[in-house]
């Protein structure tokens, strides 16, 4: 089951539109503002860049949360990442990513305005492409050791993480496609800090 003829099937259709609508669901768990919520600390969103990730997180409420909110991201992008190899055809697998990085960005249970989706980027296919992830971790700590600015560190690690997942799917360009519009919409999303950082 490479190919899109999967599609001639209503069963695989529907186990399809099903998994990328639970993917969106739990991309729109945003863990930072459960937190910060639950510790009392109001909405991340509503100080400095107004992201409710890792990076603002760390800003309002030190590394320890940060970490925790990064660990949460990463691993239950992980999950999401296991659950499609389970049911899907390959060449899907990275529409689940896809789903699950607009959940984070317009997250239906935190009034649609959520985050930009890097950490559940690198969560998700540190399953697919370990040894990438490893890598775009190098790249981001190299970036931002030059760069000192974390969303461009964060374009470092994106880049090779996508360039690893289009040598996995270099066959399949249904996976292609799913992990360059799904990196796309990352720098989209970031779009902000790009015209910040010209300005």
């Amino acid at each position: 089951m490479k190919n899109l003829d999967l599609f001639a099937d209503p069963a695989h259709i529907a186990v399809f539109f099903i998994g990328l609508l639970a993917a969106y669901l739990a991309g729109s768990v945003n863990f930072s503002i459960f937190l910060f919520r639950v510790l009392g600390k109001g909405d991340p969103r509503s100080q400095f860049s107004g992201n409710p990730g890792v990076t603002n997180v760390y800003r309002q409420a030190g590394w320890a949360l940060a970490a925790l909110v990064l660990v949460l991201d990463v691993g239950r992008a992980a999950a999401v990442a296991l659950l499609a190899q389970t049911f899907w055809a390959d060449p899907l697998v990275p529409w689940a990513g896809f789903g699950l990085i607009l959940g984070n960005h317009f997250p239906c249970l935190h009034g649609f305005k959520g985050g930009k989706g890097v950490a559940n980027f690198l969560g998700f296919y540190a399953v697919l492409v370990p040894v990438g992830a490893l890598w775009a971790l190098g790249a981001y700590l190299a970036v931002f050791a030059m760069a000192r600015i974390p969303f461009i560190a964060s374009f470092g690690m994106l880049a090779v993480l996508t360039g690893f997942g289009i040598l996995r799917w270099q066959s399949d360009p249904v996976g292609i496609a799913g992990i360059v519009i799904t990196a796309g919409c990352i720098v989209w999303f970031h779009r902000g800090n790009i015209s910040a950082l010209m300005r």
